[in-house]
């Protein structure tokens, strides 16, 4: 497969990295566009115009190796956790405020010590890590019966930086407690596994991203 090289640390680098993409695409509101191969590791060698390629460059290679099987699975949880809730995919923009009486906005952009994000930290060019507090009970769309769209909430956790980042969860009235959904530097560890309560400190790998789900 593509990618390989004798360093398993690199090979784990660029596997994580691919998750991240994934994960930040599938997770994303709007219309995600997978292009066939890339929930098995396909690169191209990096070419994205191969649609006159007719050979190695774009064929697929079905003998998956361990670590495409790997990068499939992940894809799969990633578009089951897309599919089965709805602020995942809302057809209204964010806008960052509460319109339906939730006690909280649809979506609270926070820093690593749990602060809210301002201004000033959006234009920091230091600003490798924050998180994002998705609100499932704020979700303006009604359901094709007419009834309005009502969704559990998450946390995702980003950190870009190349050294691992210690999160703050924000106060209880955005919860109180958060289980672990996924996450990118553990592609394979069980949803649930964890609880944090509001305020835990939540350490996450450096260049990972990670998805908490409201359960109390």
């Amino acid at each position: 497969m593509e990618g390989e090289t004798d360093d398993p640390e690199v090979n784990e680098l660029r596997d994580r990295q691919t998750r991240n993409v994934l994960a930040t695409l599938l997770l994303s509101q709007g219309t995600p566009m997978l292009l066939a191969g890339d929930e098995l590791r396909n690169t191209q060698s990096g070419n994205n115009n191969a649609y006159c390629q007719d050979n190695e460059l774009s064929w697929l290679d079905w003998n998956l190796d361990d670590r495409a099987r790997v990068i499939r699975e992940f894809t799969k949880r990633l578009l089951q956790l897309r599919a089965e809730h709805p602020v995942f995919r809302r057809a209204a923009f964010l806008t960052g405020e509460e319109r339906r009486g939730s006690g909280a906005p649809d979506i609270w952009w926070f820093r690593p010590d749990g602060r809210k994000m301002t201004q000033v930290d959006w234009a920091r060019g230091d600003a490798f890590a924050l998180g994002a507090f998705l609100n499932g009970a704020e979700i303006p769309s009604l359901s094709p019966e007419g009834e309005p769209v009502v969704d559990e909430s998450f946390i995702v956790l980003f950190n870009a930086w190349r050294e691992p980042v210690t999160f703050v969860l924000p106060p209880a009235r955005f919860g109180r407690r958060w289980a672990h959904e996924l996450a990118t530097a553990e592609p394979q560890l069980e949803p649930n596994g964890t609880v944090f309560r509001a305020r835990a400190h939540v350490p996450l790998e450096a260049r990972a991203l990670r998805v908490l789900r409201r359960v109390g």
